[in-house]
C-alpha cells in the first residue's frame, strides 16, 4: 500500500454502524407507535387489525359518498312530510327557505 493515499475502506466500519444505528432506531420507533395506537383502538373499542376494514365498510354503508340529492326530490320530500302531516306550515316554509337558499 502507497502510504501518501489513505485507505477509501477505513471510514467504512463507522459508517456502516451509523447506518445500522439509523435502521434500528427507526425500526423501534415503528413498532412503538403500531403498539401505541392498537392500544389506543382497543381503548376505544375496536379491533385494531381489523379497524381498516370497518371502517371503509362504514363509510361504503353511508350516505357520505351518495351523490347530493337535488332541490326537486328535496323539495318533493318535504311536500310528502307535509302532506303526511310531520311537519305544520312553519316548519314548511322554514325548510322550503333553507332548501331554495342553498341553491
Amino acid at each position: 500500500m502507497d502510504p501518501e493515499f489513505p485507505v477509501p475502506e477505513a471510514g467504512f466500519p463507522a459508517l456502516f454502524g451509523i447506518v445500522t444505528a439509523i435502521i434500528i432506531i427507526g425500526a423501534i420507533v415503528v413498532v412503538v407507535m403500531a403498539l401505541l395506537n392498537a392500544r389506543k383502538a382497543v381503548e376505544l373499542g375496536h379491533n385494531p387489525l381489523t379497524m381498516q376494514t370497518e371502517l371503509q365498510a362504514k363509510i361504503l354503508d353511508s350516505q357520505a359518498l351518495a351523490p347530493e340529492r337535488t332541490v326537486e326530490d328535496r323539495l318533493e320530500e318535504l311536500e310528502r312530510l307535509r302532506a303526511g302531516g310531520s311537519v305544520d306550515d312553519a316548519e314548511y316554509e322554514a325548510a322550503r327557505a333553507r332548501i331554495l337558499g342553498s341553491i
